[in-house]
């Protein structure tokens, strides 16, 4: 059996369940136990990924297009990934070819998707625009400029607008991901079509706000903890640049874990019926 096999199954009976809020850490501390049997292998999709945007975004608005599509399969093909490695399989760009391997139409559903997420971003990213009255592409045009003055910074962070900017994007991509955040694992595992996959990821993280309320908490805290022992340890070495230095392979990591654990956000929100489920949450033992 080649190492792709497992991930392409066929559908699933899937029945909606909650589980308690504590599960929302369970999640973290998964993703981490599950990225420590694979590191280079989830880090090494994680960076392709990276290269294919950093590649896309070379075409004038096609490639950020393309971009934005790619994102649920992003998350996808990570869900797949940890499925295989908790049976001993290692993480290959297969899994982000399995979703459209299936059949026509789970592809065209998938691809649905990835349109109707795009569309939702750009509009986000117009309304949030015409709210903030373009305050928050001024201040990044002013970051990516060589020479950053730090009196016109100072400014523009006073802008009230920019932080109204800020947060209506914040609020609008948090409940753009409600809708999304299982419907391709659903697509892909349960066979269900694009509106029924949409409307039972909202159902599931609704039922289970709890647990997703406290996994953003144990996220949030992670990286404070990170940000504090790291400002420690380059005040105390006398390293000025050792956060910076840090922060970019921190970045990597913690985001890789991330995506790592969606799979375990998945199987406890819906369960599986039949005798070829996926493996339980518990990663188990890491050897």
């Amino acid at each position: 059996m080649s190492d792709s096999e497992p991930l392409m199954n066929t559908t699933m009976a899937l029945r909606l369940q909650q589980v308690p809020a504590s599960h929302g850490v369970r999640w973290l501390r998964h993703g981490f136990k599950v990225f420590k049997r694979f590191p280079l292998g989830f880090v090494g999709l994680f960076g392709m990924f990276m290269f294919a945007g950093l590649v896309a975004m070379l075409l004038p608005v096609l490639g950020t297009a393309l971009l934005l599509m790619a994102l649920p399969i992003l998350s996808l093909g990570f869900m797949l990934a940890t499925h295989g490695a908790l049976q001993g399989h290692r993480p290959t760009a297969a899994v982000f070819i399995a979703p459209f391997r299936l059949t026509p139409a789970r592809r065209k559903t998938q691809l649905m998707l990835c349109a109707s997420y795009a569309l939702g971003t750009v509009l986000i990213m117009v309304l949030s625009d015409w709210i903030d009255g373009g305050a928050f592409d001024r201040f990044e045009t002013l970051l990516s400029s060589g020479k950053v003055d730090e009196a016109k910074v100072a400014e523009a962070l006073a802008d009230p607008l920019l932080a109204i900017g800020s947060l209506a994007r914040l609020s609008l991509a948090a409940l753009l991901s409600v809708p999304f955040w299982h419907a391709s694992a659903l697509v892909h595992w349960g066979g269900q079509r694009s509106l029924q996959a949409l409307f039972s990821s909202t159902l599931a993280v609704w039922r289970n706000r709890g647990a997703f309320f406290l996994n953003a908490m144990a996220w949030l805290g992670v990286m404070i903890a990170f940000g504090v022992v790291t400002s420690l340890t380059a005040a105390l070495l006398g390293l000025n640049n050792f956060v910076a230095v840090i922060a970019v392979p921190a970045g990597l990591l913690f985001s890789t874990v991330f995506y790592a654990s969606l799979y375990f956000t998945f199987i406890d929100s819906f369960l599986f019926t039949n005798k070829d489920e996926p493996p339980a949450a518990e990663p188990g033992p890491v050897v």
